[in-house]
């Protein structure tokens, strides 16, 4: 572009700065330093000659950093935190993952402690439910036994394939806790003998069965059914 006048008016015209060996001067008025990625800051000044000195901004950051750290570990190392209060890993006692943490492990013994008590309930009902099975098979079969004493009174059971029959019901009977209640001469118990008749009796101070008419049985502590008996009174 031509011009008028001397070089030194149109350089001044144009907005170029030279210095003492007439080459420009280019200043760096960018904020973030292009080297260090680094926010610059005006108190952090410019080099002579106008240029910012490469890593000028990030030395004042990391002073200023520095600073608010040694302030920081200050006023926690003044702090006086009680034994009891402390935990692992130097977290804050009642701490938000603290809380949590008790929180979760709380549920977790909830929960345990609920699975203990269904399986107990589960084995309880299970042994129960497989009781009430065997006692209703038992109760099915009173009467059939009624039959085979009835026989045996007879006569009809001392020999022969029926008596043997009769033994091996008995006796696979009895493995499943089947006890028949048939005995004489014992004191009357009116949880297992039902007296039909009484009668008195010589030298007899308690009430005595003197005489089974009909079998009790029973599994356990669980009465089947009571003995039909004759008890003795005193006289």
């Amino acid at each position: 572009m031509p011009h008028h006048g001397n070089e030194e008016e149109h350089n001044a015209s144009a907005g170029q700065e030279r210095g003492q060996n007439g080459e420009p001067v280019i200043r760096d008025n960018r904020k973030v330093d292009p080297v260090t990625g680094q926010a610059r800051h005006p108190e952090g000044g410019h080099a002579e000659g106008g240029n910012t000195a490469p890593g000028a901004g990030s030395q004042a950051g990391a002073d200023s950093d520095g600073d608010a750290l040694a302030q920081a570990e200050e006023i926690l190392n003044g702090v006086d935190v009680p034994a009891e209060e402390s935990v692992a890993q130097g977290a804050p006692a009642g701490s938000t993952g603290n809380a949590e943490a008790a929180e979760l492990r709380n549920d977790l013994l909830r929960l345990q402690a609920e699975y203990v008590n269904y399986r107990k309930r589960v084995e309880r009902d299970r042994a129960v439910a497989g009781e009430m099975a065997v006692i209703g098979v038992l109760n099915s079969l009173l009467p059939v036994l009624d039959d085979v004493d009835a026989a045996r009174q007879h006569g009809d059971l001392t020999d022969g394939p029926f008596a043997a029959i009769a033994n091996k019901l008995e006796n696979a009977l009895k493995t499943y806790g089947l006890v028949r209640i048939n005995e004489t001469g014992v004191e009357f118990d009116p949880t297992i003998h039902e007296a039909l008749i009484q009668q008195p009796g010589e030298d007899i101070e308690v009430d005595t069965v003197s005489q089974v008419l009909r079998s009790g049985y029973k599994s356990g502590d669980r009465v089947l059914r009571a003995a039909q008996v004759i008890v003795a009174v005193p006289a």
